[in-house]
């Protein structure tokens, strides 16, 4: 049972329960929180409340979401983009809004689901909800990812990303100008103290390093590649937001009203050593929405 402690923000006051914690969990569908609340499971001051109920200033909410079982984890029929595969690994290229593994609210639809149905045996090591899962990227985040058919593969993947020999570049599309040509944020990451659910740059978190440079340059907009030194989650889009840039679309970190839904984060480029063809490196472009607002954005030049 993992346990999330929410404290009312006072201009929240007065929404319902249920869509106040949709805003909060947009993984989860209004449905499931709804069923949470009738089983009891979501309390507000430790009491037991309808969903209608109008939340108050000030006041603490505790969120218990139940574990996934085994049995809940299945195959499906989702399409795959499949760049590479071979009897050790995969590489997929992952679309906007797949979610990479199973979690509370979203059993069925994620990439994990996905993979095994594609593929007859995946690596074990992460367990039954993260089978072959080496590295993830978020919902919203596109682009590639490597899989591991087998344990020895996932180690020997698992061992270049913890001594930062894995190249990972992503295009990322930015608010404002940014001034320098290329930088880097190094800066520690771990759990926001006010948002369980959000990372924030904190002292005591573990170091997290990004560099960047700028692709180009548009009216109120900078395009930039940044490279992971290390893989921490929402790097990239938290170090951007802390330094006054952050990523067009990212509602969670950015602007609340900006033009797109979901972060413009496409990871592009992945290379990495394997053990019996040598160094592989993959690229893919970015995709259509990220495209297509890059193309208007060129017009307005």
């Amino acid at each position: 049972m993992e346990e999330i402690q929410y404290l009312v923000e006072d201009e929240k006051e007065g929404l319902r329960l249920d869509v106040y914690l949709r805003e909060k969990l947009p993984d989860l569908s209004r449905s499931y929180l709804q069923k949470l609340i009738e089983d009891g499971c979501i309390t507000v001051e430790g009491r037991i409340r309808k969903s209608s109920y109008k939340i108050k200033s000030q006041e603490g909410i505790l969120v218990e979401l139940p574990e996934l079982s085994e049995l809940e984890i299945t195959a499906k029929d989702i399409p795959l983009r499949i760049l590479y595969e071979d009897e050790d690994l995969l590489v997929v290229d992952k679309e906007k809004g797949m979610v990479v593994h199973p979690a509370v609210g979203n059993y069925h639809d994620t990439l994990v689901n996905a993979l095994l149905f594609h593929v007859k045996d995946l690596s074990g090591i992460n367990g039954v909800l993260r089978p072959g899962i080496v590295h993830r990227i978020d919902k919203d985040t596109t682009g590639i990812l490597v899989v591991a058919k087998n344990d020895q593969a996932h180690g020997y993947l698992s061992h270049q990303l913890k001594d930062h020999s894995m190249i990972r570049r992503y295009y990322a599309l930015v608010h404002g100008n940014v001034k320098l040509e290329e930088g880097t944020v190094d800066a520690p990451l771990g759990r926001s103290k006010n948002d369980r659910l959000k990372m924030g740059i904190v002292p005591d978190g573990k170091r997290a390093v990004t560099h960047y440079k700028v692709i180009r340059r548009y009216k109120g907009y900078t395009l930039i590649e940044a490279s992971l030194e290390t893989g921490r989650t929402h790097q990239i889009r938290v170090h951007m937001a802390s330094i006054h840039h952050p990523l067009v679309g990212d509602f969670t970190y950015g602007h609340k009203k900006d033009p797109v839904k979901g972060q413009l984060l496409h990871a592009a480029a992945l290379g990495f050593q394997t053990p019996d063809k040598g160094f592989l490196m993959f690229h893919t472009p970015v995709h259509k929405e990220f495209r297509d607002f890059l193309a208007k954005l060129h017009r307005m030049d």
